[in-house]
Formats: C-alpha cells, sequence, structure tokens
C-alpha cells in the first residue's frame, strides 16, 4: 500500500517517472501490477477528468503522427500541457510496439509540457481500451488537460477509442471521391470533426477536392447532435497552416458540448459501459480457468450434442448463475 501512494503521490506531483511506472503497471498483466494500478487510479480519481480528451484516427499514410506533433506543439505553445497516448500495432510474436513513435515525434517528445506514450496494443482491442481508460485517467491526474488518443487507423480500434474520448478527429488525405471509397462509411459518421491533411505544395488542388467532397458527403450522412454538427477542415503539418484554426474549432466543440451537458453525458455512460465491460471481461476469464469444462462443452457444441444455450448454462452453473 506504501508503494500505491508514494506512486499516486509521484503521479499528483506531475513526477514523470512516477507517471511512467503506473502506466507501466496498468499495462502489465502481471495480478499484483494490475491490483496496485486499480488502487493508484481509485486514488487518482478526485485529480481527473480536468482534460479535453480527443480521438484522432485516419488510415496509414494520412499523417497522423505528423498532423500530432505540429497540433501538439500549437497547443503548449498556447499554455497547455499535452499527453500522446499512441495505441500502436503489436507484434503477434511478442506483443510489442512496432512503431516508435517518440520517434515519430521527436520534437513533441521533447517538449517539457508534452508527454508521449507509445502503447502496444497487444493484439486486443478490448485490452487497448481497459488499459488507455486507465491511462488517460493517470495522464489527467498528472496535469495533462488535453489528452490525444491517436488509433491504428484499421479494424475496431476506431470504434473503441471513439468510447473512450470526448471527441472524435477523423483525418482523412487529399484524394477525394477516391478516398471516400477507402473510409468505411460508420468511421466518418462517428466523427465530430474531419481535417483533410497534406494542405499544401503539390496536393493542395487535391486537398480542396477532398474538403468539398467530404462536405458533400456529411450534408447526406447528417449525424452529430442537436448542439453541434460535424465540420470539415483543411490543414498542412508541413507548413503549420490551418493548426491553429483546427485548435480553436476543438476549443469550441468543448465549450459547446460542456455548456449543453453533453461532455459530462457522455462521460457518464463511458463509465458505465466501463463497469460493464470489466465484469464481462473478469467473468470470461474465471471461466478460462475451468478450461476442461469449457473445452468439453466447446466439443459438444461442434458435434451438435448440445446446444450452445444449454452449454453456456452448464459452464455458469459453476458460478451459481
Amino acid at each position: 500500500m506504501s508503494d500505491t501512494n508514494e506512486l499516486a503521490n509521484g503521479v499528483l506531483e506531475g513526477n514523470r517517472r512516477a507517471l511512467a511506472r503506473l502506466i507501466t503497471r496498468i499495462e502489465s498483466t502481471r495480478r499484483d501490477h494490475r491490483l496496485q494500478a486499480s488502487e493508484a487510479i481509485a486514488r487518482l480519481l478526485p485529480d481527473t477528468g480536468k482534460s479535453i480528451r480527443i480521438g484522432i484516427s485516419g488510415v496509414p499514410g494520412v499523417g497522423k503522427s505528423s498532423f500530432i506533433e505540429t497540433f501538439g506543439l500549437h497547443v503548449v505553445e498556447q499554455g497547455h500541457k499535452v499527453a500522446v497516448l499512441a495505441v500502436d500495432p503489436s507484434s503477434p510474436k511478442h506483443g510489442g510496439s512496432i512503431l516508435g513513435d517518440k520517434t515519430r515525434m521527436e520534437k513533441l517528445a521533447r517538449h517539457p509540457g508534452a508527454y508521449v506514450r507509445p502503447s502496444p496494443s497487444g493484439g486486443s482491442v478490448g485490452g487497448v481500451a481497459r488499459r488507455t481508460r486507465e491511462t488517460i485517467m493517470a495522464v489527467e491526474a498528472a496535469g495533462f488537460d488535453v489528452v490525444l488518443v491517436e488509433t491504428v487507423g484499421v479494424g475496431q480500434s476506431e470504434y473503441a477509442v471513439a468510447d473512450l474520448v470526448d471527441m472524435f478527429v477523423l483525418l482523412v488525405a487529399p484524394g477525394g471521391g477516391d478516398d471516400l471509397q477507402g473510409i468505411k462509411k460508420g468511421i466518418v459518421e462517428m466523427a465530430d470533426l474531419l481535417v483533410v491533411t497534406k494542405n499544401d505544395g503539390d496536393l493542395q488542388k487535391a486537398a480542396n477536392r477532398a474538403y468539398q467532397d467530404y462536405w458533400s458527403a456529411l450534408r447526406m450522412l447528417g449525424g452529430g447532435h442537436a448542439v453541434w454538427k460535424p465540420e470539415v477542415m483543411r490543414c498542412s503539418a508541413h507548413t503549420g497552416n490551418g493548426i491553429p484554426e483546427v485548435w480553436e474549432k476543438i476549443e469550441k466543440y468543448r465549450d459547446v458540448m460542456t455548456e449543453a451537458g453533453l461532455i459530462d453525458e457522455r462521460r457518464a455512460e463511458q463509465a458505465a459501459s466501463w463497469m460493464w465491460e470489466e465484469v464481462t471481461s473478469t467473468l470470461l476469464a474465471e471461466v478460462r480457468k475451468k478450461g476442461s469444462l469449457g473445452h468439453k462443452m466447446e466439443e459438444d457444441v461442434r458435434s451438435g450434442n448440445r446446444t450452445p444455450a444449454d452449454a453456456a448454462a452448464e459452464i455458469l452453473k459453476q458460478f451459481e448463475l
């Protein structure tokens, strides 16, 4: 317990080492580490929730890291403290992070007002969501008031991250209609803001076309809230053009949604969802501990000797459910 108190106090003091240690325990699969992380997060709870949480996604090659670095540097220059939690693809063999976000965001990682933390996904979207929630709370307790969660831009990770943040920003590359075909409609519908990247040099005309195409797509899709309708913007991470305007739009979103009580509402829903996910994952882990019964029931279901519902009931009998 004393180590947990020391860890929590270090995070509250803004100690980077203590923060890194806590996040390492959050990401650990060891039972003692998980317990220590949970205790520390419980201690830190009153000092969390004071940031704007922004999810950033986009297909590979759209320039997420370049955007985040330029955007993050602009925001820290405005007096904010920025934490970047980058959810990387993982090695299927080792579960480690393939992409090195600190090497992709060197300037931002070195800035005293920023904290960049690559995070291995471990091949599980659910695992990413579970750990990232606690990591968001940890960096908030350490004093970071802008939290950026970058997704890999593929699979289901965007949906998981959208359930962790206050605002979901989708980056799209110049290419117009061709690009629209490559992005799932559901992802566009989730976005609170679309940003066309690489609006510079030879790509400027294509960026302008994409800008018009996405505005047309948004008008057809609808979506958003009564107080906020998704918009499309353009920027260049290379020149910095459009970056201040993107931050101003995010601030406007935060103010409008907060005044309407929708940020609190979204976070309350996310917290309740998190609770049930914890119940589900814990029960599933307990069920899997009784491996022999589970394997037997699965074989019976596969062979057609039992219905799935009957087999599930047999397994749950072990827990008096």
